[in-house]
């Protein structure tokens, strides 16, 4: 898969999930795809397949009122990309020991994005 192509599935994923699109950012997954939730060097959520991915789209949607991630750096070594983020995010709950409805978030992480057979079987969000 050329690196153009990749970038523009993780270009239409990023869009997707600005947008609140749970069909969008769906799309492009391999059907068998794994997602991991990186805190810490630690992993604090672990999904398989695109069914599990959907569900937790839509019950972490509901988290905010807006969001958007930003890529601010990218590096493409063959069928993974890795991706610099910047994420800005306001509440729409409040959540138990921690932030208040309409409370800004912002932080920087990564993103790392695995391809195969021209659809994405990895995620990795690491903070």
């Amino acid at each position: 898969m050329e690196d153009k192509e990749m970038k523009e599935i993780i270009d239409e994923y990023i869009n997707a999930y600005n947008k609140f699109d749970e069909n969008g950012l769906i799309k492009n997954l391999h059907k068998n795809v794994k997602f991991k939730n990186i805190v810490n060097e630690k992993v604090n959520l672990q999904l398989t397949g695109k069914h599990a991915f959907k569900k937790q789209v839509k019950q972490a949607a509901t988290l905010f009122k807006k969001r958007e991630m930003k890529i601010i750096e990218q590096t493409i070594n063959g069928n993974i990309v890795e991706n610099k983020i910047h994420f800005s995010g306001v509440f729409a709950v409040d959540i138990p020991h921690g932030p208040n409805v309409d409370e800004t978030i912002e932080f920087e992480a990564k993103s790392l994005f695995k391809f195969r057979g021209g659809k994405i079987i990895l995620i990795e969000d690491i903070n």
